[in-house]
């Protein structure tokens, strides 16, 4: 069966299966009932027609013919650019007659054989050699043996016969002198005559160049000669009669005069590139460390920056000496005796006397000489400190803030040993002890850091703060970090220490906020957080005070001196801060829950209503506190009266034993009083008894009342309810504070508030109601009618809608027929590409298959002739 059933037949019962399906087809195309006919009862223009005849399978057929035509056709083009390109010279060129296009195209095809006839031809110039002898010279053969001669040589070959024949054997004879000359001559150069050769060719060209070149300058300077002598003849000017008259340049408009200013200013140029914290923090701690190193050296005495003294030759004519100032002096003489200065008589006469009251002994020679000794030392040392200084110039600390000390120590050493010489050295070493070591390590206790800044000026201070800021710098260690967020806590602790002393440094303190700022903006986190401690315990403090007594009194100045610090490294603006809102918190408690009964309590409260202000000064909000408050002070100025108007809140009362704390009793104390700032130091307590000063005290607290009252009255101008807010301090200042007892600037500033009042109060506000909305229906009981939606039919609508709608629909079934032909496309390549794979491997089988089948041919042909063989 498989031997019947080879390549290219088939089984008898395939062959009839495959003929019934064939008749089968030819059946159905002749059959006119199985055609199918879409009648179509009028054409619309832009419309497709789905209207075909045909036979069932037909529109399938069709898609796969057109695949056929065009994706098949590109998929087996792929990878091909065939193109028939037309390069008949001057086809296209109208211009040329057919006989000049037949003309150059033969032209051109001669030219082209001719290249490439020539493509391997050698050059005639050439002469081709061998060992020396040309090979042309050789197949001339110009002296062949003769055979038939009957010379006696007959049979021997001549020595030119065999050097022309075979070159090789020319080399085993003998050659004359005039050969071995030509061969000589002849003979190639080695690499080194080569290039002693190429040098003394170069030189000699050197030569010639330079030899023409000074030719060349001899006669230019000839004719330059000569025409210098016959210039003079040729010079002539034109009379001022027949010269033109040269046009006068326009003058330089403001555009131009600009634009030559911008062609002359200096360009930018490239600087160094920015240094990061980490390296100018890593700088810093190196200067800081080489400069403590070399106040240590200083201190020992090890000082070797003494200038060395130069060696100064015989021949030096001291060219470079400068004299600073002309110290000469005019001779002259008068009444027999020579005329001096003033300040020469002086010195003189000075001497003079000196020398007559005491006279000069040996000892006192040698102390001279000595003197003068140690003041050559210092001008040494003077001139190696200003080599130091040179060497060390791009060091910011030049020990400016130490001299001040240094030359006190130095006084008061004078004054106790004033006969006493110090020595060069011993001075030195003196001033390197007085100095600040520029190192210093971070305090590990309170106790400490107070021990490291006791006894030392506010400008030394701030210099070890900074130092040691720079030399524990938290980029150099892993440690220094928390090591300087320990430093703010002790420095916040010093500072108020200053302040709570009986005589308080605020300039120290003033002076000391700055380092306090720059570790604050360094660690924001730590330093919030000790102050929301400092918040804690005050309103901590104030709430036992109010639980046990029932009120509380205003904090101490280094209290207060909180909300002033807090107000300088925080921002107090934001609506809501960590920090801020606590500290408004505790001064509202303050201004609210104190009582005034002290004229230090009015002091404190005043400066609680400054805090406020400058608090919100940028975002403006309004602090209620702070206009009652100024509204109890100023009725602690009135006198009592039975009804008043407005009404005081608490701590203030109408009437009691402090509603006339700020009442004045003496005209002449007003007469005397100056408009003064209000003494921070009264909020501790007023040292004085005197009643002139107690009222002048009070004159102030009334005008920095008023002034606070006008900046409040310009603050706050634009609120809507201006008028109900400043009402009441309006009534007080115009009916019932004593004006005329005041000094004219206080009743200027009283008139000022009111004029502010009174001119802010008449801007139309509307007061405040409701928003208007609109009435509430009552409930009804029709019923409500809902459209039944019959889903799978589009819903009536308005035109735009539908014509939306529509693009919509049309979108997305053409959409939907591209996805589908894109995804039968790729159907088709891949049954395309399942066919090709298949054929080959197919071809494949069938060529293994034919050479298996004649190595078994072969193999069956040996074992064949092997047994014949062995028979």
């Amino acid at each position: 069966m498989g031997k019947n059933n080879k390549k290219g037949k088939k089984p008898p019962a395939a062959g009839a299966a495959a003929g019934k399906v064939v008749k089968a087809r030819s059946e159905v195309r002749d059959n006119p009932f199985e055609v199918k006919v879409n009648k179509q009862k009028f054409n619309v223009l832009g419309r497709k027609s789905k209207h075909d005849v045909g036979l069932p399978g037909v529109s399938k057929s069709k898609a796969l013919k057109k695949r056929k035509e065009t994706l098949l056709k590109e998929y087996q083009q792929r990878g091909k650019s065939r193109m028939f390109m037309d390069k008949r010279f001057g086809e296209y060129d109208t211009k040329l007659t057919p006989e000049d296009k037949m003309m150059k195209r033969f032209a051109m095809e001669r030219q082209r054989n001719v290249d490439k006839k020539n493509v391997y031809n050698l050059n005639e110039e050439e002469e081709l050699t061998h060992y020396g002898q040309s090979l042309a010279l050789l197949e001339k053969l110009n002296d062949p043996v003769d055979s038939d001669s009957d010379t006696d040589e007959q049979g021997a070959l001549s020595a030119a016969l065999t050097a022309s024949h075979f070159g090789g054997g020319g080399l085993l004879r003998r050659r004359g002198p005039s050969e071995q000359k030509e061969e000589e001559q002849e003979k190639p150069k080695t690499r080194k005559e080569l290039i002693e050769e190429l040098i003394a060719k170069s030189k000699s060209e050197k030569r010639e160049r330079q030899s023409q070149r000074e030719k060349a300058m001899v006669l230019t300077e000839k004719l330059d000669s000569d025409w210098k002598a016959i210039q003079t003849l040729l010079a002539h000017k034109t009379p001022k009669s027949e010269r033109k008259a040269e046009p006068e340049k326009p003058k330089p408009d403001d555009y131009d005069k600009i634009v030559r200013e911008l062609g002359f200013e200096m360009k930018a140029q490239p600087s160094d590139r920015m240094k990061s914290e980490e390296e100018i923090a890593k700088d810093e701690q190196e200067r800081l460390q080489k400069l403590e190193a070399e106040r240590l050296r200083r201190m020992r005495g090890d000082d070797k920056s003494k200038k060395k003294s130069k060696h100064i030759s015989a021949d030096d004519l001291m060219d470079g000496f400068i004299l600073d100032k002309d110290d000469r002096l005019m001779l002259s003489y008068k009444d027999g005796k020579m005329n001096l200065p003033e300040e020469a008589d002086e010195k003189n006469g000075d001497t003079d006397k000196k020398e007559e009251e005491e006279p000069v002994t040996g000892n006192e020679g040698s102390e001279a000489e000595d003197a003068a000794d140690v003041s050559e030392e210092e001008e040494e040392d003077d001139d190696g400190n200003e080599e130091e200084d040179d060497e060390g110039s791009d060091a910011s600390d030049n020990y400016s803030d130490l001299e001040s000390h240094a030359e006190s120590a130095e006084e008061d050493e004078e004054e106790v040993n004033p006969k006493k010489k110090v020595k060069p050295k011993e001075k030195k070493a003196l001033e390197a002890k007085s100095e600040l070591p520029f190192t210093f390590d971070v305090p590990e206790s309170q106790e400490s850091f107070q021990s490291l800044l006791r006894e030392k000026t506010t400008e030394q201070q701030i210099v070890i703060l900074e130092r040691i800021q720079k030399c524990n710098h938290p980029s150099l260690a892993e440690g220094n970090k928390a090591k300087l967020e320990k430093l703010f806590g002790f420095l916040l602790d010093y500072i108020i220490e200053l302040a709570e002393q009986e005589t308080p440094d605020l300039k120290t303190v003033d002076k000391l906020i700055l380092p306090l700022y720059s570790l604050c903006q360094m660690f924001p986190e730590t330093a919030a957080e000790c102050v929301r401690e400092a918040l804690r315990d005050i309103a901590h403090t104030l709430d036992e005070a109010i639980e046990s007594k029932g009120r509380a009194a205003f904090p101490a100045l280094h209290v207060l001196l909180y909300f002033k610090i807090i107000a300088i490294l925080f921002p107090t603006s934001d609506f809501w801060h960590p920090v801020i809102t606590p500290a408004v918190t505790v001064m509202s408690q303050l201004l609210t829950k104190c009582p005034v009964s002290l004229l230090e309590d009015v002091a404190a409260g005043l400066f609680i209503c400054c805090m406020f202000l400058e608090y919100v000064s940028l975002s403006q909000r309004f602090v209620p506190e702070v206009i009652n408050f100024l509204l109890g002070i100023l009725h602690l100025a009135t006198a009592r009266r039975p009804s008043i108007g407005y009404s005081v809140v608490p701590p203030f009362k109408h009437h009691g034993k402090s509603s006339e704390l700020l009442l004045i009793d003496s005209d002449e104390d007003v007469k005397c009083w100056k408009k003064t700032h209000l003494p921070l130091t009264a909020i501790n307590g007023l040292n004085t008894e005197d009643k002139t000063e107690i009222n002048h005290f009070r004159l102030t607290c009334v005008a920095v009342s008023l002034d606070l009252v006008k900046r409040c009255v310009n603050m706050y101008g634009s609120l809507p309810a201006f008028h109900e807010i400043f009402n009441p301090i309006f009534l007080l200042i115009h009916k019932h504070l004593p004006q005329s007892t005041y000094p004219q600037e206080i009743q200027d500033m009283c008139q000022n508030i009111l004029d502010d009042i009174d001119r802010f109060g008449k801007k139309p506000y509307k007061p405040l109601v409701f928003e208007k909305q609109a009435p509430v229906p009552m409930k009804m009981f029709t019923p409500k009618v809902m459209p039944v939606l019959e889903f799978g039919r589009k819903q009536g609508c308005n035109k735009v809608e539908q014509e939306r709608k529509k693009l919509i629909h049309k979108h997305k079934r053409e959409f939907k027929g591209a996805v589908r032909e894109i995804r039968r496309d790729n159907q088709f390549l891949a049954r395309v590409k399942l066919s090709e794979s298949m054929e080959r491997d197919a071809a494949r089988k069938r060529k293994v298959k034919e050479l298996f089948n004649s190595l078994s041919t072969q193999e069956g042909e040996w074992k064949a002739m092997k047994r014949k063989k062995g028979k």
